[in-house]
């Protein structure tokens, strides 16, 4: 019985080791037995692009507030009008403007007429002291001096003319650009001025439409990467969907929002068919690209761990790790940034299983 169980335990055994065979690091790495896949590192920087939220604003906008105290006479505009420059959006009337004009002109007139006296006196006194004796030199002094200070006194009753002739222009609003009106808080007979600003709301809004601010913002990661000399970006808004749209960068901030700790980006569209409505939300797709040396490696050659992240390079036969600093990513591939020579083999599909030092085959 004894014998007959023990040729049994030899009969498995043997069993058991015909069915060994050596172990595949593709599929589970051990130290130093199996067989692995490598790939040369690629130097140089990959294209990305990241989708980056955005919102369309208005080209020009402006709140139109009034200069001068007044009531409302006339507003000849709504939400919603389309105006043109110089247009003439409101009237206001301020009675007491009008007396100011008419006692600073009152004042010119009179500062005029002394001038003429004294210009004519000191031009009779001139043509005269040419006989001898005729006017003494004092006498020719003085209307000199009375003409030359009646001349500077009529010159500031004119520029207080025209200063008082502004203020009543300021009761003519009208538009700055080409644009839409978008909003409207007043009506006739509305007392409004600097002091009286209806809660801090304008008068007016005014927004150019025809031409759009695309703004977004880039992280701090990426603001290195934008590559800004190819300026043609895509966007989509939820708004429109099913369809992607076009524009050209055309301004950045260069410099970081202290807030957000991101770039501000600028790109024109024009919206000469008002496809698209200030304050819509959207969603830019970004070209970035690496601005220093860097080397690109499969994304499936990448270890993280909890304390870093490396690459399995195979050098004589085994293997050694390459503490590494990831870029951006398209395509399957990882840009990197480590100790390379730049002709380094490593594992395309690498496995924490695998020792530091561990021999490899390839």
């Amino acid at each position: 019985m004894k014998n007959t169980i023990l040729v049994m335990f030899f009969i498995v055994l043997l069993a058991g080791c015909k069915n060994n065979h050596p172990v595949d690091l593709s599929e589970k790495p051990g130290n130093g037995t199996g067989k692995v896949e490598t790939v040369k590192i690629e130097k140089g920087s990959l294209k990305s692009v990241i989708k980056v939220p955005g919102q369309l604003k208005p080209f020009l906008v402006v709140d139109i507030y009034p200069k001068v105290n007044g009531f409302v006479k006339d507003i000849s505009v709504d939400r919603g009008s389309v105006v043109h420059a110089g247009q003439v959006l409101m009237t206001l009337e301020a009675p007491e403007i009008d007396e100011q004009f008419q006692a600073a002109y009152s004042k010119y007139l009179q500062s005029q007429e002394t001038f003429n006296a004294s210009r004519d006196r000191y031009n009779r006194l001139s043509a005269a002291a040419k006989t001898p004796g005729a006017v003494s030199e004092l006498d020719l002094v003085n209307a000199q001096s009375k003409y030359q200070a009646d001349s500077s006194f009529m010159l500031s009753e004119k520029a207080n003319v025209s200063a008082v002739q502004a203020l009543k222009d300021y009761l003519v609003v009208r538009a700055p650009f080409d644009g839409v009106i978008t909003e409207r808080n007043v009506h006739p007979g509305t007392l409004t001025g600097p002091n009286f600003k209806e809660g801090s709301k304008p008068l007016l809004n005014l927004q150019d439409n025809k031409k759009l601010r695309l703004e977004f913002f880039i992280p701090e990661e990426y603001t290195d990467k934008v590559d800004m000399k190819d300026k043609q970006i895509n966007f989509t808004t939820d708004a429109l969907p099913g369809q992607t749209f076009k524009a050209d960068i055309s301004r950045s901030a260069d410099a970081l929002n202290d807030q957000y700790r991101s770039e501000a980006i600028e790109a024109d569209v024009i919206n000469s068919d008002n496809t698209f409505k200030p304050g819509m939300y959207v969603e830019a797709n970004l070209k970035v690209k690496s601005q220093i040396v860097s080397y690109n490696v499969p994304s499936t050659a990448i270890i993280t761990s909890t304390e870093r992240k490396y690459v399995i390079v195979v050098e004589n036969g085994k293997a050694r790790f390459v503490n590494i600093t990831e870029g951006v990513n398209s395509n399957g591939l990882t840009e990197v940034y480590g100790d390379f020579k730049g002709d380094e083999m490593i594992l395309k599909k690498a496995n924490d299983e695998l020792m530091d030092g561990a021999a490899v085959k390839e």
